[in-house]
């Protein structure tokens, strides 16, 4: 059962930490949430209002877009433009940054954000969700470029994603933890369900593409080996596959039971170095995945120390509890 207490009285609770503090903050992710649920309306009517199928458009990743990706793009666009709160917008779906359009004061943050991830998910009515991270924007800048944006993920104020799910869900974390929130549909509230969410260290659990088997590198395909092996192998434990396609969703289920989720580097199309994007994807589940005890790493790297070199580049992500995330690790030291 939930204590009654709603998504902007936890917020204006962490605000009271930070000495000096405008409320801005507050007021910013409050847009946010409006954002997500305008978003959850749209997926869940779907078909009853003619939302579903593809649009005849490509993103700057040369990806087909949804209908429901463009629609969700302009709800966080228009959320959180009016306000004052941002100094500008990035989105997995636009080209470049957005600027705030000059009839509106501007703020001192940037907002980075994937409108909807696992759109291929839509049509078949599974899980799919929105992914934002907040970042300053640098001192004195009044007109952001992509440089500006080009912070590692160390430097995130906050970052959280919601899911469109059975239920709509939110989860944030503002670098004290994180937390859960379900919104009601009956009072159209968010409303904080899953307080101080821990990854379990141990797991039995991985969520990986295994169709690209073939194209992994050495220590992908000796971890994967293992875990299939089961009891009859080297781990001397049985492990579960699950993969969801959303990334939203597979977080979601390793925040509330523990997993690993991988999306490693591969030799399928040379020249992208991984799948999933730094700047809307890896950074900002990688701040919520280590905050909640978990690890994130490219196999070689830790995610959230990675300078980036572009708005939409591209990176390897393995990320969840911390003992399986430490042994694939290690397979990519050995090799």
């Amino acid at each position: 059962m939930h204590t009654g207490e709603t998504i902007t009285q936890f917020i204006s609770k962490e605000q009271r930490r930070i000495s000096g503090a405008s409320g801005d903050f507050t007021a910013l992710l409050n847009d946010v949430v409006t954002a997500c649920k305008y978003i959850s309306s749209a997926v869940n009517q779907g078909a009853l209002v003619g939302v579903l199928g593809t649009a005849s458009s490509e993103n700057i990743q040369g990806e087909t877009q949804k209908e429901l990706d463009i629609i969700s793009n302009d709800i966080f666009l228009k959320s959180n433009e009016w306000a004052g709160h941002l100094a500008g917008m990035a989105s997995e779906e636009m080209d470049d940054v957005y600027e705030i359009p000059s009839e509106y004061p501007k703020g001192k943050y940037l907002m980075l954000f994937d409108p909807l991830d696992g759109s291929s998910n839509i049509d078949v009515n599974l899980s799919v969700g929105s992914i934002f991270s907040i970042l300053h924007c640098p001192s004195g800048v009044t007109d952001p470029k992509a440089k500006d944006f080009l912070q590692p993920g160390t430097k995130q104020v906050c970052a959280g994603f919601a899911l469109y799910g059975p239920s709509t869900m939110l989860v944030l974390t503002t670098g004290n933890g994180v937390s859960g929130f379900t919104l009601d549909q009956n009072v159209g509230e968010f409303l904080l369900t899953h307080p101080n969410m821990k990854i379990p260290a141990d797991t039995q659990e991985f969520a990986i593409n295994m169709s690209n088997q073939r194209f992994w590198e050495a220590p992908m395909q000796r971890y994967i080996d293992e875990c299939l092996a089961g009891t009859t192998g080297a781990r001397d434990k049985d492990f579960n596959m699950r993969w969801v396609a959303s990334m939203v969703a597979e977080v979601y289920r390793i925040l509330t039971r523990g997993g690993i989720f991988m999306y490693p580097a591969d030799t399928k199309d040379p020249s992208k170095a991984g799948k999933l994007r730094l700047m809307y994807e890896a950074n900002p589940m990688g701040f919520i995945v280590e905050q909640a005890g978990g690890l994130c790493s490219t196999g070689r790297e830790r995610i959230l120390e990675i300078q980036p070199e572009g708005l939409h580049q591209r990176i390897p992500v393995i990320l969840g509890s911390q003992n399986e995330v430490e042994r694939v690790i290690s397979y990519h030291r050995d090799a």
